[in-house]
């Protein structure tokens, strides 16, 4: 069985036990609980949602969050000294899919 999920504007193909990054989530007692699912499967029968499945969701254990790698940003203009250096770590949570219900 298997679910496309909605979060964070990106869309993640899941199924039970798998661990991915989304972007940064609140949650209360370290459950998430997802209710934007697009579509399901269940190995026969597929569920396309109008926009979204109705009824549908998907539960998942935070693991941690935490911060990405630095991306560098660095602004130059030539002939006039102007430099400007800044990094950026943008916030994750790290969640693993526990159960997809109908």
């Amino acid at each position: 069985m298997f679910a496309i999920i909605k979060t964070g504007g990106k869309q993640y193909k899941v199924a039970e036990g798998d661990v991915l990054e989304v972007e940064k989530l609140s949650s209360q007692n370290g459950e998430v609980l997802f209710d934007q699912i697009l579509l399901m499967s269940d190995g026969e029968k597929v569920t396309l949602g109008k926009p979204m499945v109705s009824g549908a969701q998907v539960t998942a254990k935070v693991l941690e969050d935490a911060k990405g790698d630095k991306k560098m940003v660095f602004r130059y203009k030539s002939k006039t000294r102007q430099r400007k250096k800044k990094g950026h770590r943008q916030p994750y949570t790290k969640v693993q899919i526990t159960k997809i219900s109908v």
